[in-house]
């Protein structure tokens, strides 16, 4: 069964309250997006929903609204429970829920991933949560000690499913959907549709509504250039394109760990700023390299598709495949990461020869032949290294000794003097906070900062 979507695109035409239509509207949610406007008015009727579209569509904002307007605040029970692939996937969607639920009482969201003290997470439920969002294992873990109830649970949301059962999850979220009370909603959202989301619907879902949602990227926005080349060439051809094109900002996709360790490598001996995202990081390293690319303190993120999932960087200014991927759904994802938000973007790909049927089945799915460009055509646009605007400096404190954002940009534009527009993003996480900073004054920001107080305090600060 195929609903139509919903005829007003409008947050006001769905049921929902007075207090969050103008949360949403503060928020900067002016209208629905094609997968809300299909999705939220089966959702905020109880009905359990398969849902169909690419990451970037404003997924999590349909399932969390839904989710949202199931809870009782009143009742302190873990009423609603988000299994995620990855713990970035997972954090992206804590933070949009709390965003969401700004408006109704203390509403409280808590994040179970693995690579993070078991300990950490059991006192956080003691506490109290409404709202459980983490990756597959570690809430199994969780319910295998009882230190997760889900008896009160009303809803069950799993996002990107596709990619879960892609990661081999498919028996751990069989046993966490067991465990869940059987009269609950289950909402599930993928950007293709497997054989195994079939099998889960027929076993965890009652009489689901699909709905599907194409969201092809519109071309203008993308300019997609390729280049053949032949694979001795690949890495150093990376290089080429950074100079040529010169974007701020960039994440080049590898398909294997091997692949973006020599990448990383060569880049970094050129001089660029360049770090790496795959398997094997530890996490606080993994949460340091994406501070930094996200705030634009590094030029490049070099990553595997997996390592990558979840992932939403705003202002994206290239894509570079320096692999292609033999899913082409996948290149779409890869692709799609730029030109966002009605910005331009640029996605370039390196193929050779043995990769030209990968290349017939984008096309295909893309539905128009590939630009193709040489790699002679590439000239350096500058004698001067490529350089990241921003730098990152570490504040050792977060969270957990009270220092919020405002206290530290406070301090810089105070009395240090900086003027705002020298801030970027200030991300404050449990035990450090990070600033971004405009790289012409990084060094005499760590000195004056490292010599001031943040809230009265003194504080140990280092350029990274």
């Amino acid at each position: 069964m195929t609903s139509s979507p919903a005829s007003s695109s409008d947050f006001s035409a769905l049921s929902l309250p007075a207090h969050v239509l103008a949360n949403l509207q503060q928020l900067g949610y002016l209208s629905m997006t094609p997968i809300q406007a299909a999705s939220l008015p089966i959702a905020l009727l109880g009905k359990d929903l398969i849902a169909q579209a690419k990451t970037g569509s404003g997924k999590t904002a349909a399932f969390a609204l839904a989710l949202l307007a199931n809870l009782n605040a009143r009742r302190f029970a873990v009423q609603a429970v988000v299994l995620c692939p990855t713990r970035e996937l997972a954090d992206q969607v804590t933070t949009e829920i709390r965003r969401l639920a700004r408006a109704e009482e203390n509403i409280k969201v808590v994040t179970l991933c693995g690579g993070v003290p078991l300990r950490n997470q059991v006192a956080s439920l003691e506490n109290g949560a409404h709202i459980v969002v983490g990756t597959p294992g570690r809430i199994m873990d969780h319910l295998e000690r009882e230190t997760l109830n889900i008896d009160a649970l009303n809803t069950l949301v799993l996002d990107e499913a596709d990619r879960m059962l892609d990661m081999g999850f498919y028996n751990d979220i069989a046993t966490v959907a067991k465990q869940c009370p059987d009269e609950r909603q289950t909402l599930l959202f993928s950007a293709t549709y497997p054989e195994g989301i079939a099998r889960l619907s027929a076993q965890f879902m009652r009489e689901p509504v699909t709905v599907k949602v194409e969201t092809q990227h519109a071309g203008s926005q993308i300019r997609q250039r390729w280049y053949e080349v032949k694979n001795s060439e690949r890495l150093h051809a990376v290089s080429l394109l950074l100079n040529h094109f010169r974007p701020a900002s960039t994440l080049a996709f590898c398909n294997t760990k091997a692949q973006c360790r020599d990448l990383l490598a060569v880049l970094q001996a050129q001089g660029f700023s360049a770090r790496a995202l795959y398997g094997e990081l530890e996490q606080r390293e993994r949460d340091q390299v994406l501070v930094q690319f996200a705030n634009r303190s590094c030029s490049v993120l070099v990553a595997t598709d997996v390592a990558a999932r979840g992932l939403d960087i705003a202002q994206l200014e290239a894509v570079i495949n320096v692999d292609i991927t033999p899913d082409s759904e996948v290149h779409i994802h890869r692709v799609g990461r730029t030109g966002r938000a009605g910005e331009e973007g640029l996605a370039l790909s390196l193929a050779s020869m043995d990769e030209m049927g990968y290349v017939g089945k984008i096309e295909q799915l893309q539905g128009r032949e590939s630009e193709w460009h040489k790699l002679a055509e590439l000239t350096p646009a500058s004698q001067e290294p490529l350089q990241p605007p921003m730098a990152t400096l570490q504040i050792i404190g977060g969270r957990k000794e009270k220092i919020r954002a405002g206290d530290v940009l406070g301090a810089l534009t105070g009395d240090m003097g900086f003027r705002k527009e020298q801030i970027g993003k200030i991300n404050v996480n449990e035990f450090s906070t990070y600033v971004a900073v405009d790289r012409a004054i990084a060094r005499e920001a760590e000195a004056r900062l490292n010599a001031g107080r943040v809230k009265g305090k003194s504080v140990k600060v280092r350029l990274i």
